[in-house]
């Protein structure tokens, strides 16, 4: 029986009448993202026509998941909420925490026991609340929830940036940071912005070489980084149709990458055949009792231009593999022109490793697809060049495919195959000693983000983003610029061979099978569970409130760091070996903006402190200027905050003092975050007034006990010259978010109102 099966029938008997009910109010066909959004609305929010990109709404999402590194710090807020059970249906997955090193089952046991602290915490807080616990090796959250959770129609939120895959099952699925997922579980509204729509039309028929992960990285080329923030992306069309439901997972997950809040698919016959084949046929049969109401109104795709914000259209005959990268998931490059651009760009050519798998293509299809042409290595005769690793996106996956001989294939051809885990797609990989001093290289793999040091921690890794079978084809050529659909490689024998066209199934022949999937259901009744936290411990430390900032704090204010260029949520807090504080809040903020490029000297994590009057690494700047009572603002460009959605990534700077973070753009989940910490996240009217912004400034902002919704705060720079700047800051925050100020923290606002001390 489908997990949550009685929440799933009251979803479906009443889905189709509160989509009616929208229709009428507001008098005209709906996209399949405006009924689901309009069918979840909380009742603080009454029916009524919000305006796209404008207005804050109140939802009341379905479900909550949340991977074992954000949701240390979710469930530590959560249980401050004086609450005794979640309000939804809520999931933990160990998936964040197991580093790639030596292979599968060794490194699950290294990473069960230096980690032992954190799943007992995570499994007995999971017991305690009700919330449902999947253990280490079970698989990566976004691949687990697609073949247990997700569901057509649905709203669901997550702590992670990629819970939009599961818009390929045709959900609004949302990354949050870990303070809305306490919201929610806590029976609160969850808020958000009214999106606005952007319309992906696709016409055709994948075919050859060309695969789903080729639409996202050309919607990506197209539309940007930040092209999609503060909109959803719903793809439509003969093309969608004939897609696989797992495709259509891949080209969500990735969505993340152009800053969309989530993107989706309507329901369709893939959906159906995903569905029954994860032993959901009971879900598969209430969708197809309403299946017109389960995608976008007729009317709205035959003219996409008058219901849609933005419209691209997509030939899938005539799209062609593509790679994107290096450092950013938007460069795009046709494979058949990379060889010529890697060396007019001089990006290193020479392939020592390419990785498939990830939350991004770990299905079925994908690993079938690759080993097809793994295959055909071992049959031609051809000794692969690079080492290929396989990170398999479940134990449903990896079982299954080491039953039907894919895994055996995969490993002939000398594959590496790592646990069930995101491993090198975050930086959990254990490829070099340090490095720092790792020499100039490329990488090419199947996962989603390709930021500096994203994957190995090297500044000198060039990483490029393709296809699964793309990607095999490089390891076996050994070369970034080799294109399969052209060119020849030279087998053991002497002989000059070519790589037929990747060919795979959509979905098992003989269908999915496991052992152990790795899930423990939570007590009925949790309230005699002790949850587990040493007060020793160095990874896990209890929460102590933040406390509400008065206008003292932020009168003459000393800049921590100007923030030069890209600055993503991995710049402020990193991944890789700094995911084991992420329960920790004191011992993590000593990698807070360490990664951040300092615009005042071009460096990384070395500032000037005008306390000491020397240079120090960040944290150590922000503990002095906190010592000294003195509080501090951060300063950026443009889509600050990009990336992963944790919310350590605005805890952090909250810990350490600092007041503000003012910016040119804001990346939406880092907006939110911010917010929901009691921090003001500022724009600049202006973005010529960041070059104003001098090092020894000291920042004041003197209305801000008058902040108001709609109303710019002004900012004043008191150079030490004795000369100043005046001008404004813009924000969004509403009345509630300006009470989550008021208040300290979104959290603090919650124990007020539940009446917890």
């Amino acid at each position: 029986m489908p997990f949550d099966i009685d929440m799933l029938k009251t979803h479906y008997a009443t889905f189709a009448e509160r989509v009616d009910k929208a229709k009428a109010k507001l008098g005209r066909p709906l996209t399949l993202s405006e009924k689901i959004l309009y069918a979840h609305l909380h009742e603080d929010s009454p029916l009524e026509n919000y305006q796209r990109g404008k207005d804050y709404v109140f939802f009341a999402p379905d479900r909550v998941a949340m991977q074992d590194a954000t949701a240390q710090m979710a469930l530590l807020q959560f249980m401050m909420a004086g609450k005794d059970k979640v309000a939804v249906p809520s999931t933990v997955h160990c998936d964040h925490l197991i580093q790639a090193k030596v292979g599968a089952d060794k490194d699950l046991d290294v990473a069960n026991d230096i980690n032992s602290e954190v799943y007992d915490f995570l499994a007995s807080v999971s017991n305690k609340y009700g919330i449902g616990f999947w253990k280490a090796g079970a698989g990566i959250i976004h691949q687990v929830v697609l073949e247990n959770y997700a569901f057509p129609g649905g709203m669901m939120i997550g702590t992670d940036s990629h819970t939009v895959n599961a818009g390929g099952l045709g959900m609004v699925a949302i990354g949050v940071g870990g303070a809305d997922a306490v919201d929610v579980m806590a029976g609160m509204a969850w808020e958000l912005k009214m999106p606005k729509l952007i319309g992906v039309k696709l016409t055709g028929k994948l075919n050859g070489w060309s695969s789903p992960k080729d639409v996202i990285l050309k919607v990506a080329g197209i539309v940007s980084a930040k092209g999609g923030t503060g909109a959803i992306v719903e793809y439509f069309g003969d093309g969608a149709i004939g897609m696989s439901c797992t495709g259509k997972g891949t080209i969500c997950n990735m969505g993340a990458e152009i800053g969309a809040t989530t993107s989706t698919f309507g329901y369709d016959e893939s959906m159906g055949r995903y569905l029954r084949a994860t032993d959901r046929s009971e879900v598969a049969d209430m969708c197809d009792q309403i299946t017109d109401y389960l995608t976008g109104d007729a009317e709205c795709y035959a003219d996409p231009a008058q219901y849609f914000d933005q419209v691209i259209e997509i030939d899938l005959n005539t799209l062609e593999p593509l790679l994107n990268g290096p450092f950013t998931p938007d460069l795009m490059t046709p494979v058949s022109e990379m060889a010529a651009k890697a060396e007019a760009e001089g990006w290193p050519t020479e392939l020592e490793y390419c990785l498939i798998g990830s939350c991004t293509n770990s299905s079925y299809e994908d690993i079938s697809r690759a080993a097809s042409v793994a295959k055909q290595a071992i049959e031609k005769g051809i000794t692969p060049k690079s080492q290929l690793t396989i990170t398999p996106g479940s134990e449903l996956v990896r079982y299954t495919i080491e039953r039907d001989g894919l895994i055996d294939t995969l490993e002939g051809m000398g594959a590496m195959v790592f646990a069930n885990a995101c491993g090198p797609c975050i930086g959990q990989w254990a490829r070099f000693a340090d490095p720092m001093t790792a020499p100039k290289n490329s990488i090419v793999h199947s996962f989603n983000r390709n930021f500096s040091k994203r994957a190995d921690g090297s500044p000198n890794t060039h990483a490029f983003v393709a296809s699964p079978e793309l990607v095999t084809a490089l390891a076996i050529s050994g070369k970034l610029g080799f294109n399969p659909l052209t060119d020849t490689l030279t087998n053991d024998k002497g002989e000059e061979v070519m790589l037929d066209p990747p060919v795979g199934d959509e979905l098992p022949q003989k269908g999915f099978d496991v052992e152990d999937p790795g899930y423990d259901a939570p007590a009925e009744d949790g309230s005699s569970v002790e949850v587990k936290v040493n007060p020793e411990s160095n990874r896990l430390q209890l929460l102590t409130p933040f406390t509400p900032m008065t206008l003292d704090e932020v009168t003459d204010m000393r800049i921590l760091i100007k923030t030069k260029g890209k600055c993503t949520t991995d710049h402020i807090s990193m991944a890789g070996p700094w995911l084991k504080y992420r329960g920790h809040l004191e011992n993590i903020s000593n990698n807070c903006f360490i990664g951040a490029i300092n615009g005042f000297n071009d460096q990384a994590n070395n500032v000037i402190n005008y306390v000491t009057n020397e240079y120090h690494p960040v944290p150590d700047s922000a503990r002095a200027y906190q010592k000294a009572g003195i509080g501090t603002i951060v300063f950026g460009e443009d889509n600050y905050g990009e990336g992963s959605s944790r919310e350590h990534a605005a805890m952090e700077p909250r810990f350490l003092g600092v007041k503000a973070v003012m910016v040119k753009s804001f990346a939406r989940i880092h907006e939110t975050n911010l917010k929901k910490q009691g921090m003001l996240g500022l724009t600049f009217v202006d973005p010529a007034d960041y070059d104003k912004i001098r090092q020894d400034d000291q920042v004041s902002i003197p209305d801000f006990m008058e902040m108001a919704p709609g109303k710019n705060l002004t900012i004043v720079l008191t150079h030490a010259d004795g000369t100043s700047d005046t001008f404004e800051a813009a924000h969004t925050y509403n009345q509630a978010q300006i009470d989550w100020v008021r208040a300290g923290s979104a959290l603090n606002k919650i124990r007020e109102e539940a009446g917890v001390a």
